[in-house]
């Protein structure tokens, strides 16, 4: 939804900026209890990073890629989205064996039994052959790392979205709404194996945000918006957003409301209108992130302070997201290990500890992301 860029080789700093933000919080979010986890966006309203992660991943395709689909020859443009997703599940099976390979140091060389007890590791050492059978197939995610596999799915069917979105995006974004409606209501997701459970990030809810981005990025390559900027959109939005945070931070207003939302729930509505599961994208999460999205796309504030050069680390990181997201998740295991180290020594959520976890891995993942731009600049 943010505006149209000035012209097709220019890029928009919101962007990388927005995205960098996201695997920032992302990253915080993963090294769970941190004295710093209090303060990423999910303590402010119903969604979080994830959201705005892939809502950012179809904007960023609708941009990269539907230029291509208005050509006469499709092949080529579908073939280049193709090998994108399969450049994913690469990355996703990379970083899983390695992450599996720290959680063995941890317990092996380290003396910490409890990385082998969290992460979804169990089932694979339970059942270590179905357990393999299972990570081969995407049914298996280790925990922290289900995004991944989720954008590939969705990559997968991209060509067929952005065919659509070129021709009918509001009859596209119809058909997504109604599958969203569709899967929340009957709990349909896919399965995994060998534990009996579904997707946690279930490409059936999800999909909508991600074609909600793909046909505002199409928009943004055609030089238009698909919201347009309405004085009343922007204001309705900011008190959806400001009212969700009193809702968020105020303990008792908090409990009344969501009382009062849980009792609409128990009727015979569909209830994940009324809840906060992440898995089918409930209601509350879907308002919550709509109305911040076009928030952000609608204030030239936001354009400003995203295009100041302070803003350059957050670009950087959000311009190379996969590799970032890739080693961002990697630290973020060796920093669960070193927080079940500490945890030995008496050290719960200790500020000093924290603050270096988080500051060495953003500073490693900022230094990569570096090298990355100038390997970049050199090539143009």
């Amino acid at each position: 939804m943010p505006d149209p860029m000035p012209g097709a080789s220019v890029r928009d700093a919101r962007l990388d900026v927005l995205r960098g933000l996201a695997l920032v919080m992302i990253f915080i979010n993963h090294v769970p209890n941190t004295a710093w986890e209090g303060w990423t966006s999910r303590n402010f309203g119903f969604s979080d990073a994830a959201e705005g992660f892939v809502f950012m991943s179809g904007l960023a395709a609708g941009l990269a890629y539907s230029g291509g689909f208005r050509r006469a020859s499709l092949w080529p443009a579908i073939t280049r989205v193709w090998g994108r997703a399969w450049a994913l599940i690469l990355v996703h099976m990379t970083v899983t064996v390695i992450a599996l390979g720290l959680t063995g140091a941890a317990v092996l060389w380290w003396g910490l039994p409890g990385m082998a007890e969290i992460n979804n590791v169990p089932p694979l050492l339970a059942d270590p052959l179905a357990g393999f059978l299972g990570l081969a197939l995407l049914s298996h995610q280790l925990g922290y790392m289900n995004i991944l596999p989720l954008y590939a799915v969705l990559l997968a069917v991209t060509p067929a979205l952005l065919w659509a979105a070129l021709r009918a995006p509001l009859a596209l974004i119809a058909v997504s709404v109604l599958v969203w409606l569709v899967a929340g209501s009957l709990r349909i997701a896919p399965p995994t194996y060998p534990t009996e459970s579904i997707w946690f990030f279930n490409p059936l809810s999800w999909q909508l945000l991600f074609v909600l981005g793909l046909a505002s990025g199409t928009a943004m390559k055609q030089g238009r918006r698909l919201v347009p900027v309405r004085r009343r959109l922007v204001a309705l939005s900011a008190v959806v957003v400001l009212g969700i945070m009193v809702w968020a931070l105020w303990d008792d207003l908090g409990a009344r409301l969501n009382a009062g939302m849980f009792a609409l729930r128990d009727t015979w509505l569909p209830d994940f209108l009324f809840d906060y599961d992440k898995t089918f994208v409930s209601g509350p999460r879907l308002l919550h992130f709509l109305a911040l999205a076009y928030l952000l796309s609608a204030l030239p504030i936001v354009r400003r302070a995203c295009a100041h050069r302070a803003a350059w680390p957050l670009a950087v990181l959000g311009r190379h997201g996969l590799t970032v997201f890739a080693l961002g998740t990697v630290l973020a295991f060796a920093g669960q290990a070193v927080k079940l180290a500490g945890l030995r020594v008496g050290l719960d959520r200790d500020l000093a500890l924290d603050t270096a976890i988080l500051i060495a891995g953003l500073g490693l993942q900022l230094a990569v992301a570096m090298v990355r731009e100038r390997a970049a600049g050199r090539q143009r």
